[in-house]
């Protein structure tokens, strides 16, 4: 058996994390690789050493194998992870590693070159009794030959690159005029991504499902199941939420799919950790072999959850040497579980990338959170946005998918936009909620899922407006105590206290950068909120009727910097129940019906508008710098007239009078930092009208 005391991970964030962890816990030294962006990244902090592979770019660090195996070789390491992604199937790598005299831990060169061609696998395959989809997988040098292939194959039918996966290089075609363009672009995306146009042809399932099996082999010929997952829910061919076990499968399919899970493993000599991934058609009647990972998964840890194992630990004993056990020693599924990925990017805009650096970071206790992004940390342009998992496992489906929902709702990120109003409403989709969901379902409900919520924006600003004026209060008396000569909330002998607060509602996440192509349209103009007596009734816009609010429950948690709050209430009677977050800087999210609310606080004007002695302090909603000033001592302003100008994380605030009055002081000018609650200007207001003739 071959020792290793110390591994280095060529890879970064949520995986080198992941693999630093568990070789902490088996007492061998880990060593992190980084790029010069990535030189204070989490897995740099996490591990034992650390060494500098080059430039941002990833062919210049992370892809870069010489650089790799300089950096083992220094480092005094015995064996290399790949994690997944970047080498990860790179069969020229792992060669490289073993020819250094290092451990590749993962299958050998030969198995990850096979596994890695489609068509190379299918061929193989076949033989062997694993079913295939129908189709042409052999070689067809032009594209002439596989439009001849293409009506033995049938239609509807799907173009494959033969050499990757993720969804590049495929094309679904039903028309066969639309065959040739539609295999010239999947040439082209293949040669580009993969640096190989081979092609395939297969017959397109219209609503497969897409479950996995995980494997485990050793040197010694032994291949077991770690039973399976269910990852049909799937964006543009990309896994969004995964479970394990798949929901609904008959017994006897369930022991077919392990089966050719094993045969096709034991077919390629397979050592490791793998997983071979299946259609199973919508009747579920039959499966058939889609392609193997020759590597940990993305979504291995939900098949942690259910059998206790540690698939990184058994990575690195079976690259020692060691036995797999026996089928009937594996310790049987127990519960369900589900995994989320939080991703940095804005689904408003088509899920493209989004960029900045994490402010507030909160995940919930009650989940398994795998993360290579810590508060401070920057999203960039160069890798994967991927932020966090967040993983539960719960005695049944059911109750699983519920522990989910309920950690979504406890997560709370700003600083850059994110997934997670997404994942949020995926998690309450009726298919999800049924277990129904196939391939194809992300992309048909996406306008239900990012369409309008549950209430009215009315409705959910008047919530907005009220839930701040309480969180306003109960840090003043956090402050202050409860004495009502030292209130900032407009208390007064006879009157209700009275404020009022501009907010805006952010279509996808908080504070995104309003400058790149990922925000979302945040630069409306803020509604004007009049709050009275403590948020009980709410006064939205130019309305002249007011909504009455009825506060069931509150229950609050100072988590760091910000405040969770679990509310239940009624808007005009209608019930809300929620989960809040609020933080000082003017952002204010919550979880309703499986939809998750975002607002902006833009300012807020906390006083007694009806006490005509009173003046208006208006302040900074957050840091940041003055861009213009429009004020001046003495000048008449109505209620909602722009006074100044802000930039703040890239976002342009307005600063607006909360009535109808006179500038008194004015404390800023343009460029000037401030920070948040800082004062800015005030504003006295206009003497009540008496109705008397001047």
């Amino acid at each position: 058996m071959s020792a290793i005391a110390t591994v280095l991970i060529a890879n970064r964030g949520e995986i080198a994390c992941r693999v630093i962890d568990t070789c902490q816990r088996m007492g061998l030294t880990s060593v992190a690789v980084y790029s010069d962006t990535d030189r204070h990244a989490r897995h740099v902090r996490l591990a034992d050493q650390a060494v500098c592979i080059g430039p941002a770019p990833a062919q210049a660090s992370y892809l870069n194998i010489e650089r790799i195996i300089e950096a083992a070789q220094h480092s005094r390491a015995d064996a290399i992870h790949p994690g997944y992604g970047f080498l990860a199937e790179n069969a020229a790598f792992a060669q490289a590693v073993i020819d250094a005299g290092l451990i590749f831990v993962g299958p050998s060169p030969n198995t990850i070159e096979v596994m890695g061609s489609k068509a190379q696998a299918k061929a193989l395959l076949g033989p062997q009794g694993v079913p295939l989809i129908p189709g042409f997988h052999g070689q067809a040098p032009s594209d002439e030959a596989l439009i001849a292939e293409a009506h033995a194959v049938g239609w509807p039918l799907m173009v494959k690159a033969a050499a990757g996966g993720g969804g590049k290089g495929m094309r679904v075609v039903h028309d066969p005029a639309a065959l040739a363009d539609s295999l010239h672009a999947a040439r082209r995306e293949a040669q580009a991504a993969f640096g190989d146009d081979r092609l395939i042809l297969e017959r397109y399932l219209p609503r497969p499902r897409h479950i996995e099996a995980q494997i485990l082999g050793d040197v010694h010929g032994g291949v077991v199941h770690l039973y399976e997952r269910d990852c049909s829910s799937q964006r543009r061919h990309q896994k969004v939420i995964e479970e394990a076990p798949a929901a609904g499968l008959s017994d006897g399919l369930r022991r077919g799919l392990y089966d050719a899970a094993i045969k096709a493993a034991k077919a390629v000599g397979y050592v490791g950790a793998g997983t071979v991934e299946f259609l199973v058609d919508e009747d579920d009647a039959s499966f058939y072999f889609l392609e193997m990972n020759t590597r940990l998964q993305v979504e291995h840890p939900v098949t942690e959850m259910i059998t206790g194992l540690d698939l990184v630990e058994w990575q690195l004993k079976l690259a020692m040497g060691a036995s797999v056990p026996a089928q009937h020693d594996i310790p049987p599924p127990t519960g369900h579980a589900f995994e989320a990925r939080v991703y940095a990017e804005d689904p408003e805009a088509g899920f493209l990338p989004a960029t900045g650096t994490v402010g507030t970071l909160h995940w919930p206790a009650d989940a398994r959170i795998d993360s290579g992004v810590d508060a401070g940390d920057a999203i960039g342009i160069d890798y994967d946005p991927m932020i966090a998992k967040v993983i539960v496992h719960g005695p049944d489906r059911a109750q699983a998918l519920g522990q989910l929902q309920h950690a979504l709702a406890g997560c709370f990120i700003d600083g850059v936009t994110t997934n997670l109003g997404f994942l949020t409403a995926l998690s309450h989709d009726p298919a999800m909620v049924a277990g129904t969901v196939d391939t194809g379902h992300l992309d048909r409900a996406l306008p239900d899922l990012l369409g309008p919520a549950d209430l009215t924006r009315e409705h959910t600003e008047v919530l907005a407006g009220a839930l701040w004026a309480r969180y306003c209060d109960r840090r003043t008396e956090q402050r202050l105590g409860t004495n009502p000569w030292a209130q900032a909330a407009g208390w007064r002998l006879g009157l209700a206290a009275t404020g009022q607060v501009w907010l805006t509602q952010s279509l996808g996440e908080l504070s995104p950068p309003s400058d790149t192509p990922s925000s979302p349209a945040s630069s409306a103009e803020p509604t004007a909120v009049r709050v009275f007596d403590h948020g009980r009734e709410v006064q939205w816009g130019e309305a002249s009727e007011r909504h009455v609010l009825t506060w069931h429950a509150l229950h609050w948690r100072t988590l760091g910097e910000h405040t969770q709050v679990d509310v239940r209430v009624s808007i005009d009677e209608t019930p809300v129940d929620a989960r809040a977050h609020l933080h000082p800087r003017g952002h204010l999210e919550w979880v309703s019906h499986g939809r998750r609310h975002r607002v902006n606080i833009q300012q807020q004007w906390l006083g007694g508008k009806d006490d005509a002695t009173a003046t208006g302090l208006v302040t900074a909603p957050m840091p940041g710098q003055v861009t213009a000033v429009h004020a001046s001592p003495d000048q008449p302003v109505q209620a909602g007239e722009l006074l100044a100008l802000m930039e703040a994380m890239k976002m342009e605030l307005s600063i607006r009078a909360p009535f109808d009055g006179t500038v008194g002081s004015v404390w800023v000018a343009v460029g000037d930092r401030i920070e948040a609650n800082a004062k800015l200007i005030e504003v006295v207001p206009a003497p009540p009208d008496n109705g008397q003739a001047d």
